[in-house]
């Protein structure tokens, strides 16, 4: 199929190295890139509509108890602002 279309500078730059690099035609490199571009967007699709699914752990029973978890942090915070008041900051 013959069409025509505009590339832009960034992207001709980019296909000329590869021309240079790869030795192939500019059609041949033109075509694999879109050619490798459309597959990825295609992969990206098929992850995208894959449902999530997290993995759990049983980790047993709490070993503190998280009913007095913000005293249990109060009381931390209140011995750190001890500290430093005695090292004087």
């Amino acid at each position: 199929m013959r069409t025509t279309v505009t590339i832009d500078p960034d992207v001709e730059v980019m296909l000329r190295k590869a021309v240079r690099e790869s030795g192939e035609p500019f059609k041949q490199v033109l075509n694999n890139a879109v050619r490798d571009g459309l597959r990825g967007a295609e992969r990206k699709t098929a992850r995208a509509n894959k449902p999530f699914k997290q993995r759990t752990f049983n980790m047993g029973l709490p070993l503190v108890d998280l009913t007095k978890a913000n005293a249990l942090a109060g009381e931390l915070e209140d011995q750190e602002l001890i500290a430093k008041m005695r090292r004087g900051r």
